[in-house]
């Protein structure tokens, strides 16, 4: 089947919502989640960390007041029901009981449906004989208000954030909820990281008890990831909790750079002065932040590995050497595979991240074109126009990556 089939034939199957669905040689089911970790998001007066014994009576108060021009936009994080329990798709090769592998797959910035990556977990259940877990980051996906992607609504709201600030750049219905959302808190970013670490771990440790209808307790897990979906798998691979992830092979697709070297100003991702805020909170000022919260400074900067390894991918020029360290490490166990015309995460960033500032990091970064009009948000269009060339060029990507996985 090709490309531009398997996401018509998929989408339409799955918009069913059925618990579990026969797809040709899959079988896919939908599983139900309830994260422990929302009491960590803001919206609290009172924290705790109870692997260390530490109480935070601090509550998250940085704040933006120009991100409120809407109830239904500006919401206390830890109240929000959908982010806390939601479900996620696992694509099974047909027959398969409970599956000895497995492969989380990592989305983009901004992304409310799975559409585009049916195809792309289809391919890799096929190619690789693993379960694909589609599994969403915090406040991504169907983990959101229904409202947040009211076309009507959210167009509204851009034009009032574009009278608001007149020079903004890229506000647009798509993006406008999470740019709101981040230019009031942009410590959002940093703490649905983290509840999104916590819940794969939480998720991973599920399966290693048993009580996983679908996935074996000794299944080894593998990660492939796309945008800022690498960010995730790289914090996940590097900190390695428990060893979960010692035998783990990484997939970067279109990502593997660090924070401050991405470009996300898009309609499809955010605007400018939501950019603007979260670069200056996350890069340019996080350290005064870290001095004026002792509870982010004990995740960011503290006895949490997690939190360490995703403080280094902050900025390129923080912790480098630490950071450089822990890629040669597991060099071995990463690929990537970046595009010529991807302006959003540039190919010579992801390659300043993964092979460090002397490039002395074995780990392989592909840099790939194609012979069709593509960008970041669209690496495989849905069109007929070139339909043959784009399922030519999506079954190299993923073939690279399948025979990665499988070697």
């Amino acid at each position: 089947m090709n490309y531009l089939d398997s996401y018509q034939k998929l989408r339409a199957v799955l918009a069913l919502e059925s618990n579990r669905i026969e797809f040709e040689n899959l079988d896919i089911y939908k599983q139900d989640f309830h994260s422990k970790s929302q009491r960590l998001l803001p919206g609290e007066e009172h924290y705790s960390c109870k692997e260390h014994d530490e109480e935070f009576y601090t509550p998250q108060t940085f704040f933006n007041d120009l991100g409120t021009i809407d109830g239904q936009i500006y919401r206390h994080d830890v109240d929000i029901q959908e982010n806390e329990r939601f479900s996620y798709r696992v694509f099974m090769p047909k027959g398969m009981k409970r599956a000895k592998c497995a492969i989380f797959l990592f989305h983009g910035f901004n992304e409310k449906n799975w559409d585009k990556y049916l195809p792309w977990a289809h391919f890799l259940a096929e190619q690789t004989q693993c379960a694909v877990i589609l599994f969403p980051i915090a406040f991504h996906m169907n983990r959101t208000l229904s409202v947040w992607s009211d076309k009507r609504k959210m167009f509204l709201l851009s034009e009032k954030r574009k009278e608001m600030f007149p020079n903004v750049v890229n506000s647009s219905l798509s993006n406008v909820a999470i740019s709101l959302r981040l230019h009031a808190r942009p410590q959002r970013f940093i703490w649905s990281g983290l509840q999104t670490y916590y819940d794969v771990i939480q998720l991973m440790e599920e399966c290693k008890r048993g009580d996983h209808p679908l996935i074996a307790p000794d299944a080894r897990f593998h990660i492939v990831a796309y945008s800022i979906g690498c960010l995730l798998a790289e914090i996940l691979k590097l900190s390695n909790y428990n060893n979960y992830f010692e035998k783990s092979k990484l997939c970067l697709f279109c990502g593997g750079a660090v924070f401050n070297r991405l470009s996300p100003v898009s309609k499809y991702i955010l605007d400018s002065e939501a950019n603007i805020a979260l670069y200056t909170y996350m890069v340019e000022h996080i350290e005064k932040h870290m001095e004026h919260n002792p509870h982010l400074k004990h995740y960011l900067n503290g006895p949490h590995l997690e939190g360490q390894v995703f403080y280094s991918m902050l900025d390129y020029k923080v912790k480098r050497a630490y950071r450089e360290e822990l890629f040669q490490n597991v060099s071995s166990d990463l690929m990537a595979i970046s595009l010529k015309q991807d302006t959003i995460i540039p190919s010579y960033e992801i390659v300043n991240t993964l092979q460090g500032a002397a490039r002395d990091i074995p780990i392989s970064v592909e840099i790939l074109d194609f012979p069709f009009d593509y960008d970041h948000v669209s690496p495989f269009p849905f069109t007929e126009k070139n339909k043959e060339l784009i399922d030519v060029e999506f079954k190299r990507v993923f073939g690279k990556i399948a025979s990665f996985i499988n070697r």
